[in-house]
């Protein structure tokens, strides 16, 4: 016959099984990554909207094993200050500008080098997507420990800007003061027409323009119009496409291999499938950006191909010196020669 449990062993058995229930686990899905992504232009800016468009690709291709957030207007850091914060894992990623990074790898300002004076687009691409370019990833990596997603990102070509001064020439540049972004090959430029050279930190620059600390600048269509430098006193430009801004995208190393090796091949894919087409963008922004001011009545001049032909000839006799002012390296400077074919 069946044993039949006792009431008191009944009750011994459910007071086991009682006991050991909270130990026993059921297994649950990680906790996904978070990916905090740092910017310091604000939502309107191609930087933004690029890569607006890029983390929802990666949280969505990631099935749920990642999250983003991105951080604007510099909420989290300026560009000068979030290579740091990347280092320090204060941040995953991040897209500074060329210029911001030369204080730690001067190599990668390169393409303000003469090289690429009044040169296409698809030149510089040459030399960014090119050994040039990889030359100066393989430093960023090694010198800060962190990954370089991909292919970098376009600015837009850097021109000049002027308040009350007419600049219809590149001779008319000559006795003036000129807002430099920084960096050594920009005030290197402005010194080569005969300006002097005034660096300003960019939020600064609207209320120095007014009250006439410098008689014109360096930057871009996009970004003379975005912040409204026509309030300012922005009245002239002389387009000769002198160099090209650039950044690059950047992703703390820790969180990188945390990452399945699956999703880091997933992201890597993602940005070499889209940077093509968020360059594309950009160069449209540039162009919305000289149309939005032409409105507000900056008056534009282009100087004619064959002036920029014969002025980045006279340039490439002094590059060498320049890039040693500039402390970037001979053999980058043969890299980058051998991508333009030059």
């Amino acid at each position: 016959m069946p044993k039949i449990l006792s009431r008191r062993a009944f009750g011994a058995a459910a007071a086991t099984v009682a006991f050991a229930a909270p130990f026993i686990r059921r297994p649950e899905a990680a906790e996904p990554l978070e990916l905090r992504c740092s910017l310091d232009t604000a939502p309107s800016h191609p930087r933004n909207v690029a890569f607006r468009d890029y983390l929802e690709k990666v949280e969505k291709a990631s099935g749920g094993r990642l999250t983003t957030k991105l951080f604007e207007s510099g909420s989290l850091f300026p560009d000068l200050q979030v290579l740091k914060a990347l280092v320090q894992g204060q941040v995953e990623m991040c897209c500074p500008g060329t210029w911001t990074v030369t204080g730690f790898v001067p190599d990668a300002d390169f393409s303000a080098l003469p090289a690429f004076y009044g040169r296409p687009i698809d030149t510089v691409h040459k030399a960014t997507d090119g050994a040039g370019g990889k030359f100066v990833n393989s430093e960023i990596a090694d010198k800060l420990g962190v990954e370089v997603l991909g292919p970098w990102f376009d600015l837009g070509y850097n021109n000049w800007y002027s308040t009350s001064k007419p600049i219809n020439s590149l001779a008319d540049l000559k006795g003036m003061k000129l807002r430099s972004p920084g960096g050594v090959l920009n005030s290197w430029r402005i010194r080569y027409f005969g300006g002097i050279a005034n660096v300003t930190a960019w939020p600064d620059v609207p209320l120095a323009m007014s009250q006439g600390t410098f008689d014109g600048l360096i930057t871009t269509n996009e970004s003379a119009n975005s912040s409204k430098l026509f309030d300012s006193g922005l009245r002239h430009s002389l387009q000769d496409h002198q160099a090209m801004g650039l950044y690059i995208p950047l992703v703390n190393q820790a969180f990188w291999k945390k990452l399945p090796a699956d999703l880091r091949t997933t992201m890597g894919k993602l940005w070499a499938d889209n940077i093509g087409g968020y360059r594309a963008n950009t160069a449209k922004a540039q162009e919305n950006g000289r149309a939005e001011l032409t409105k507000q009545g900056v008056m534009f001049v282009d100087v004619p191909q064959a002036e920029l032909d014969q002025t980045h000839k006279k340039m490439l006799a002094e590059q060498e010196k320049a890039a040693e002012d500039a402390h970037i390296s001979p053999k980058l400077v043969q890299l980058v020669m051998a991508d333009v074919g030059a």
